[in-house]
Order: structure tokens, then C-alpha cells, then sequence
């Protein structure tokens, strides 16, 4: 028997966090129905008081739906409606992709288990350890905001990922590098310590316009780069000490 999850008709599971971020990530969702899927996200999914992106909601219990084994889980445990950490990673990816880095940079910082333990309050309320990713936050009310299932998880690639190439911009393909920012307002700037062959690079992202996204100029060793003739990226060089500076920003138009 076919049964359909993820819907307001749902008793149980009438929002499902992989399938809102997938409408973006897949690239066929069409733009105000994908801000729609991550507003809800962000409504029904994400409890920031507790720090938890949840998988789905409400959690499997006793409706006649069967999931399959994920309803052998107490409700708010692993993927039964607690944090399911690999899951909740694509909402990072999916806000990065729309451009809001506001959402972006907060969700990853919820993400960031040394988050989980900034006081001894909290490292007593999350158990694990604070170094490693843990696959699930619980969001049962017993152990809420407890951590679990660290060390093991393939979560840990993925936030890596969404933190280095969707957040702060830094993708490579092949023997080249774009960078295209999506952070929050209020970041002035970072720095990226890049190794490549025999080359180290120092990047430089300056945000005092105070953007979320959008390059207006790049500086690689100090000469300025034409926006418009890198689109596939920056050659990187296999020797020697380099830097790249970026400033963010509306693109300068040029007549």
C-alpha cells in the first residue's frame, strides 16, 4: 500500500526537511515555491532555542502509517523527529543556494557541535563530544538537546562541505577556484589558508558593505581580475606564496 508523507493532510510527518531542501537543491523547484519549502523549514523544523533542525514533524507515534523502520525510534529520536544531522546539513546547502546567508550562516553554526557546549550547562545538557559531529540531536523532551552517534556519521563530509564550498564560497574544479561568498550580514570579513601543490594561498573576503552574497572585485596578488572574463574561476598556480583578496558587493558595471 502507497503511502504519502509530508503533507498538512499527514496526522504524523506533515513537513519533511530533505524533501523542502531538495526542491532547491535539485534545481527543478521553481524559485517562490522553494523560499516557500524553506520558510516552512524554518518554521515548523528549526527550534533555535534548543539549537535542533529537526528531520520531520510531528514524529512517528500511532497514526495507521507505516514509515518502515524509523517508527521503531521513540518519537524525537534519530530520524523519528529528532535532529538527523546529515538531513538537516542540506538545509544549510539549499539557504546558500537561494542566497540567504543569513539563515546559511545560523543554521551552520547550529549545526557546529563546539556550539553544543560553550558553557558547562550546555555540554551537560548535549553528553557527547563536542569535537566530532554527532548524527542525531534528540528533540524528545526526556533528552532534549542531547547528542548521539558521534565519530561515525558521513554528516561530518557533508557539513565540511556546505561550511567550505556553499557558505564561505570556496569551490574548486580542477586546476581552478571560484569564490562566491553566502554569509551573514554582520561578517566583516574572513580568511581562508589554502594549499595547492606546491602553492599556499591567502584569501581575503572583505564585507563592508555588509552583503550576504555578490563578488564586485577580486585581487590575485594585488592586480585586479575582470569579473567578466573568469566566470569558470581563478587559475591556480602550482608554486609560490599567493593571495587573493575579494570584495563583496554589488558587481561594478563597466562602460
Amino acid at each position: 500500500m502507497e503511502h504519502r508523507f509530508g503533507s498538512n493532510e499527514n496526522e504524523e510527518c506533515k513537513i519533511d526537511g530533505i524533501s523542502q531542501s531538495w526542491a532547491v537543491i535539485s534545481g527543478v523547484g521553481e524559485k517562490e515555491r522553494c523560499i516557500q519549502a524553506m520558510n516552512s523549514l524554518e518554521n515548523y523544523l528549526v527550534d533555535k532555542e534548543n539549537m535542533i533542525i529537526k528531520l520531520l514533524t510531528p514524529a512517528f507515534s500511532k497514526g495507521e502509517k507505516d514509515p518502515g523502520y524509523i517508527k521503531s525510534y521513540i518519537p524525537g529520536v534519530r530520524e523519528n523527529g529528532g535532529q538527523y544531522t546529515h538531513g538537516a546539513v542540506w538545509s544549510v546547502i539549499a539557504n546558500s543556494m537561494l542566497g540567504d546567508g543569513e539563515r546559511a550562516g545560523e543554521y551552520f553554526r547550529m549545526l557546529n557541535p563546539i556550539e553544543h557546549a560553550r558553557t558547562k550547562e550546555a555540554a551537560l545538557k548535549y553528553k557527547v563530544e563536542p569535537y566530532v559531529v554527532a548524527a542525531d540531536v534528540y528533540s524528545n523532551v526526556r533528552m532534549l538537546g542531547r547528542g548521539g552517534w558521534t565519530w561515525y556519521t558521513g554528516s561530518s563530509s557533508w557539513l565540511y562541505i556546505a561550511g567550505l564550498e556553499y557558505v564561505l564560497g570556496i569551490k574548486k574544479y580542477g586546476d581552478k577556484i571560484k569564490i562566491r561568498p553566502c554569509i551573514p550580514s554582520e561578517w566583516e570579513s574572513y580568511q581562508i589558508e589554502y594549499a595547492y601543490e606546491n602553492a599556499n594561498y591567502l584569501i581575503t573576503v572583505y564585507n563592508s558593505d555588509s552583503c550576504c552574497t555578490g563578488v564586485k572585485m577580486i585581487y590575485l596578488d594585488n592586480d585586479g581580475i575582470d569579473l567578466n572574463e573568469m566566470e569558470d574561476g581563478i587559475a591556480l598556480q602550482s608554486e609560490g606564496t599567493h593571495k587573493i583578496d575579494v570584495i563583496m558587493g554589488e558587481k561594478e558595471s563597466r562602460k
